[in-house]
């Protein structure tokens, strides 16, 4: 197996095992200790530890997330991808009050390897204006505004 297809195996376990069943321990296997992340919160731990509390928040807020690499490209000791991400918003989320609602949105990500296989740094975006407007925490319904509603529809 080349660095590259072990790296994006690793990032499929992101999704598959650390993100889907919020498993710390693989967290700790797959993480630097001081991995760099510049999007944590004001007053989140740094590090491996700020990418646990980045797990727990969105576990506690989508019980049943589940996250899906829809495409990973490796390039040296770089992996980036584009993920799926649905869950049904049951707890507080960035203040907004749990819903009930279900979201599907995307977004990609950028992971970068140490020699050893551990992630040292970490970038994420994700389709955030669509998932709020999915949780009805936007002034316009999110079907008014083109990109946003997340389904598929087949070509007429």
């Amino acid at each position: 197996m080349t660095p590259q297809e072990r790296n994006k195996q690793t990032v499929a376990d992101v999704y598959g095992i650390c993100w889907n069943q919020g498993d710390m321990n693989k967290i700790d296997e797959i993480f630097d200790e001081n991995v760099r992340h510049e999007q944590f919160l004001e007053g989140w731990p740094t590090g491996r530890e700020g990418f646990k509390t980045l797990v727990k928040f969105w576990r506690e807020a989508f019980p049943d997330i589940h996250e899906d690499a829809i495409d990973l490209v490796a390039e040296g000791n770089t992996v980036m991808s584009r993920f799926r991400l649905r869950g049904t918003h049951k707890g507080e989320f960035y203040g907004v009050p749990g819903t009930g609602r279900k979201i599907d949105i995307y977004g990609a990500e950028w992971f970068k390897f140490n020699d050893e296989g551990k992630v040292t740094d970490y970038l994420y975006h994700e389709d955030t204006l669509g998932l709020f407007f999915q949780l009805g925490a936007m002034p316009l319904p999110h079907l008014a505004i083109a990109g946003v509603d997340g389904t598929e529809k087949a070509a007429a």
